[in-house]
């Protein structure tokens, strides 16, 4: 997510982008959670970069390998909280126009 629309709105994170900060947060590579989830490499990439939807049951286990909450990677909260919670959105003022989700 790189743009927001006019200030106030809340950064709109898709299960992908949230599957690829689990991972990140996690400091998991593709291929070793493509081995823990028994599929391909491509499979992951193509999840964390959005082209397939992943299954429920794939992303319970994304959720337990991350170690990160199942609620906010299926996008149902948008702050993570509880362990190791440094997973927030984070706005900041790109131009006079808008805001940005920062990286």
């Amino acid at each position: 997510m790189s743009e927001l629309e006019p200030a106030g709105d809340v950064p709109d994170w898709d299960i992908a982008d949230r599957m690829r900060k689990a991972l990140r947060t996690a400091d998991i590579g593709v291929g070793e959670m493509a081995d823990y989830l028994g599929v391909s490499r491509t499979s992951v990439s193509n999840w964390i970069n959005g082209r397939i939807e992943p299954s429920f049951q794939t992303v319970r286990l994304w959720s337990i390998r991350t170690g990160v909450d199942l609620e906010w990677v299926l996008g149902r909260t948008l702050v993570l909280t509880g362990r190791g919670s440094t997973i927030r959105p984070s706005l900041t003022l790109a131009s006079a126009s808008g805001w940005r989700l920062a990286a």
